[in-house]
């Protein structure tokens, strides 16, 4: 029996009206495997930000079968410059209606609107590897998750407060609604890959909205004041409640959280959780891949990484600005040439950069190197090596040479980091 499938130009795809809210959830859920049943709360709840003009979905008879959201985002540059993003997410299509080019023609038109708004880039974290590169997308990001064996450690017991003048303090989240705004700010303006935190992220994060497809464990939160009283790091965890037969406590520590502006602020947050008694384990969460963690211990093999993945992609859509935004640490002049097959970003560009900034123009130059989109998206925030794509084929050499010229311009000291998930 041949196998016929409904033409993809028979499926609508446009931005949705708002009485449809409750069947793109619906289709939202049946996409990530959750149940399919919208109760009124999430639709209260998911009513309060989805905006319609940037929420599409794909209709087959009136019924919703793929989903796709997008939103206004400032990501950080290397060297600290905000830099205007079109998030994405909440990306599914039905299993039922696969392979008609749904996803294709969603991100099509979300990209080519964040392109006529001035968004320099688009951002997302991708549930799939092997889905966003197609559309210009590259991992410009990883995380790590370390496990903590505390009684390997080798920290002192006794350590209950930080030697250097400041304090810990436990807080409630409406404490951390006021103080940890500010201070995400903060690290934001110098972590490259940090994004900004509206205020539902911290709602929602602390309690003060309830999801009713999230169960909500009320969290600990500690805070660390300097000596000055500056508030400096915050940390968010949880414990859970085991112990061996033998009636020894054997408790869990996960860290939800935890962020800081200084190394002395990190440090005493860190053992401040791993100080906790009858806490034998720590779960790190999501940290940057050359996290200080496992230094701070005097044994660093007592943190051991359990995960390692990448974590946000990056798509450039303006090129010019998206290079001028950020810092360089080394000096030089680099032609290369974009290849876009979506048409937003493609061209050839001479980028001149030094400590003091960066110019990039359009150019009939001979190119140095030529590469796709999607890697341009990788070394964006320093994180890749273009003499490690080169080797991959996936950058190409147009002058031997150039790759490490490029690396000596591209890369960073420090790795890029994204806290947050969306």
């Amino acid at each position: 029996m041949e196998l016929r499938t409904r033409p993809e130009h028979d499926l609508a795809v446009r931005p949705i009206e708002e009485p449809e809210i409750p069947d793109w959830i619906r289709a939202l859920n049946t996409g990530f495997l959750r149940t399919p049943y919208v109760p009124a709360e999430e639709i209260a709840d998911r009513s309060t930000y989805i905006v319609p003009s940037r929420t599409l979905g794909a209709f087959d008879n009136g019924r919703c079968v793929a989903t796709f959201r997008s939103f206004p985002q400032q990501i950080t540059a290397v060297g600290g410059h905000p830099v205007p993003a079109d998030a994405i997410t909440n990306v599914t299509v039905t299993a039922t209606h696969r392979r008609r080019g749904l996803l294709t023609r969603m991100m099509t038109q979300d990209l080519a609107a964040a392109k006529e708004r001035g968004d320099v880039v688009a951002t997302l974290i991708a549930a799939e590897y092997r889905i966003y590169g197609r559309y210009g997308f590259g991992p410009a990001t990883s995380a790590t998750q370390w496990e903590i064996d505390v009684q390997r450690a080798g920290l002192d017991p006794r350590w209950s407060a930080p030697e250097d003048g400041g304090r810990i303090d436990l807080v409630d989240g409406e404490d951390v609604r006021k103080l940890g705004p500010e201070l995400h700010e903060r690290l934001r303006r110098a972590q490259p890959g940090a994004i900004d935190r509206d205020d539902r992220w911290w709602q929602v994060n602390t309690g003060a909205v309830l999801l009713t497809r999230a169960p909500w464990t009320e969290p600990f939160h500690a805070v660390y004041r300097a000596a000055d009283g500056e508030v400096q790091g915050l940390a968010s965890y949880v414990c859970d409640d085991t112990w061996t037969d033998a009636k020894q406590p054997h408790d869990t520590a996960t860290v939800k959280g935890l962020i800081a502006t200084t190394p002395a602020a990190e440090r005493a947050l860190w053992y401040h959780v791993c100080s906790i008694d009858w806490v034998t384990k720590v779960k790190s969460g999501w940290r940057c891949p050359d996290d200080l963690l496992p230094h701070f211990l005097p044994d660093p093999r007592a943190a051991t990484i359990t995960s390692q993945a990448d974590w946000l992609w990056v798509r450039i859509l303006d090129v010019v600005r998206a290079m001028e935004a950020r810092s360089y640490e080394g000096e030089g002049t680099l032609v290369f040439e974009v290849v876009d097959g979506a048409g937003l970003a493609g061209g050839r560009y001479r980028l001149t950069a030094s400590a003091q900034g960066a110019s990039c123009t359009p150019t009939t130059e001979s190119a140095e190197l030529t590469l796709d989109v999607g890697e341009l998206g990788s070394l964006w925030l320093g994180d890749e090596s273009v003499v490690r794509l080169a080797a991959l084929g996936k950058v190409r050499e147009e002058r031997a040479g150039a790759a490490r010229v490029a690396d000596a311009l591209l890369r960073t000291s420090g790795r890029p980091w994204c806290p947050d998930i969306f």
